[in-house]
């Protein structure tokens, strides 16, 4: 198989993943999301503080990932790189790229949060406003798709595709953060799956392009 014919393939199962995204999505919005969220609130399952501690290490991983890029930047000049640093290089790319798609989508369609919880922001539980306003900008906008999901998948998604034996392992380690992001009513059901999906996408994409043995 030519590598135009891997890309036509590649884009033709993304295309398929995105529109299963999409009727996911729609169908969350109308009868999952407001549920889950009254539910999450109504049980006070957001007070757990396990749950907002879960919540801490992906922007941690993004904070640092740009250190990392450099430093194995600086690495390479003393030889080629071992496996496990190539897929680091672009896990920690991948989050990156994967982050700033998500800020951007955040302000194509403008979803308010699930509850309030900074700056007064409107939300669901806490002013009952609830659905997309496209091209509005701003944090109070900017609940999807979930920017922690997509640096989780962004960054996860790489080494479970380079590296299959990596999978148990990141599924134990991040299916929690994943959970815990609704349990907080930091985001709906459907801007989970979302972030999931795009970081996902764009991890793939990254392993593609950058060559490395896809599993």
């Amino acid at each position: 198989m030519t590598r135009n014919e891997e890309y036509r393939n590649l884009l033709r199962r993304s295309l398929i993943l995105t529109c299963s995204c999409i009727l996911t999505v729609v169908t969350c919005y109308f009868w999952v999301d407001r549920s889950v969220a009254f539910f999450v609130y109504n049980h006070h399952i957001n007070r757990i503080e396990v749950f907002r501690w879960l919540t801490y290490p992906p922007p941690e991983v993004q904070n640092w990932s740009a250190l990392v890029v450099t430093i194995l930047v600086v690495r390479r000049a003393w030889g080629p790189f071992l496996p496990w640093q190539r897929v680091l290089l672009v896990a920690c790319i991948s989050l990156i790229v994967a982050d700033d798609f998500r800020i951007s989508l955040g302000d194509v369609f403008g979803r308010y949060w699930p509850e309030t919880w900074t700056h007064d922001n409107p939300s669901l539980i806490g002013t009952g406003t609830y659905g997309f306003h496209p091209f509005q900008r701003g944090d109070d906008v900017g609940s999807f798709p979930s920017g922690h999901a997509c640096r989780i998948f962004g960054f996860a998604g790489v080494w479970m595709i380079a590296m299959p034996g990596t999978r148990v392992v990141a599924i134990v380690l991040f299916a929690p953060m994943l959970v815990s992001l609704v349990a907080m009513n930091y985001h709906f059901v459907s801007d989970v799956i979302a972030g999931s999906v795009l970081g996902a996408l764009i991890a793939t994409y990254a392993v593609y392009l950058a060559r490395l043995k896809m599993a």
